[in-house]
């Protein structure tokens, strides 16, 4: 059987890896290594309030993982997960052969060139946004002076 590449997001326990983050994570990467999976990236995404409780939690620790495993094998990670206390919840998407390469670098933040990019294109964004609400006033201001110039002409 061939080996896929998988993106794994994780909701930790904010409390438990606020306490121990090098445990918390570790046991992602314990789980998915008894599972004779290899771990591509593996990061901290973010920490935020939760949209609804989980387990009791108001808030979760993001963590996302990729990592290469045979099919027959996620089975019993997604197991060990709903299992340990630490991972609120889990969920792993199969990612495309022909982009992994991309995905994992840009997850790993190793190409300059695509965060400087990105960089530009949201100033360039910012640009746009603040040229639409300039034109946006001028449209109400102008809108307001016409109907003020018909009223005093009808009076």
């Amino acid at each position: 059987m061939a080996e896929n590449v998988y993106e794994g997001m994780f909701i930790l326990d904010s409390n438990r890896y606020g306490r121990d983050p090098a445990a918390v994570s570790g046991q992602i990467d314990e789980v998915i290594g008894k599972a004779g999976g290899t771990i591509l990236v593996s990061r901290l995404w973010e920490e935020r309030r939760l949209a609804y409780p989980i387990k009791g939690h108001r808030k979760g620790t993001y963590w996302l993982t990729y990592f290469r495993l045979e099919a027959t094998e996620l089975a019993g990670i997604e197991r060990q997960c709903r299992l340990s206390d630490s991972i609120l919840r889990v969920l792993f998407l199969k990612v495309d052969p022909r982009i992994v390469d991309a995905v994992v670098a840009h997850a790993q933040g190793g190409l300059a060139s695509e965060t400087d990019t990105a960089k530009a294109d949201a100033v360039g964004e910012g640009d746009e946004e603040g040229v639409a609400e300039d034109e946006a006033i001028t449209a109400v201001d102008q809108s307001e002076s016409e109907p003020s110039g018909t009223e005093s002409a009808s009076e």
